[in-house]
């Protein structure tokens, strides 16, 4: 909601800063707010499946919504850098002053700092609540203080050397930027529907909580790890002496799932129980990651 309410108010004064100035660099500003409100709504109405509890149909739980979510921006940030970029052509062709230039700057100025405040928040949240959607929008929300920033400059330099396609240029440069963002988005979504693994730094954290079960003469194999949205999954293979009964198995088992979730919290975490030198249970050891 945050996101929302800061995108409809940067979109209104990007569009008076344009308005006063007649500047394409300010209008593109302006266009990319329309897809951070879009990009917005979409995350909050992703975000309210994505914390639906598992059920009988989704067993794994929704978390997965927040990819579309993601997905979603990125392609409305690559349609806005579209008409970006016709906007700033059509006016490198036929270059046009600018005008009240010091005020459209302020006023732009001033939807950055809110766009920075909000991005600043939504990174917070996006790490408290492990949300690669909130993640996501930060990111764009950051990506856009630093466009605003570039336009406000090119503006500027524009102003100070009377160069007027110097304006159109910077709509240009704008317009590569954000299809960068979008793409890196789109990529993160595509991945994360793929059941990407967890980042590296994760899973050392988690063989770091295996090493010292094998000091202790345990093995693993067969680890896999997966993100889905906010939901980290963990399988692995734990091989324990033949000569165990269940009961010690188990055991195990439940020090060793308690552990790793102590090193990822909230993580899912699945074990299988083998023995230790029986030859079935090295016939899946390709599983290993």
């Amino acid at each position: 909601m945050l996101s929302i309410a800061a995108a409809l108010a940067t979109i209104a004064l990007k569009a008076v800063a344009w308005w006063i100035t007649d500047s394409v660099g300010l209008l593109s500003d302006a266009l990319e707010g329309t897809v951070n409100l879009a990009g917005a709504m979409m995350m909050l109405a992703m975000l309210t499946i994505a914390v639906r509890p598992p059920d009988d149909e989704h067993a794994y739980g929704y978390t997965k919504a927040e990819y579309f979510a993601s997905g979603f921006e990125g392609m409305l940030i690559l349609i806005a850098a579209v008409s970006i970029a016709v906007a700033a052509v059509d006016r490198l062709l036929a270059p046009r002053p600018l005008y009240n230039v010091g005020a459209g700057l302020a006023v732009s100025a001033l939807a950055s700092l809110v766009n920075y405040v909000v991005a600043r928040k939504l990174f917070d949240a996006g790490r408290r609540y492990q949300s690669i959607a909130l993640e996501a929008d930060a990111q764009h929300l950051m990506t856009d203080v630093w466009t605003s920033a570039g336009v406000i400059a090119g503006v500027g330099a524009v102003t100070l050397t009377g160069w007027e396609r110097l304006d159109p240029l910077i709509a240009l440069a704008v317009a590569a930027n954000i299809v960068w963002t979008g793409v890196k988005l789109v990529r993160r979504s595509v991945l994360g529907l793929l059941d990407w693994a967890l980042p590296p730094a994760e899973r050392d954290r988690v063989n770091r909580v295996l090493d010292r079960y094998r000091h202790e003469g345990v093995d693993f194999h067969a680890l896999r790890t997966r993100q889905a949205g906010a939901r980290s999954f963990i399988s692995m293979h734990v091989l324990v002496p033949a000569e165990w009964s269940v009961a010690q198995g188990h055991d195990l088992l439940e020090k060793i799932e308690r552990d790793v979730r102590a090193a990822l919290p909230g993580a899912i975490v699945l074990t299988h129980l083998e023995p230790i030198g029986h030859p079935a249970s090295y016939r899946d050891i390709e599983l290993d990651l």
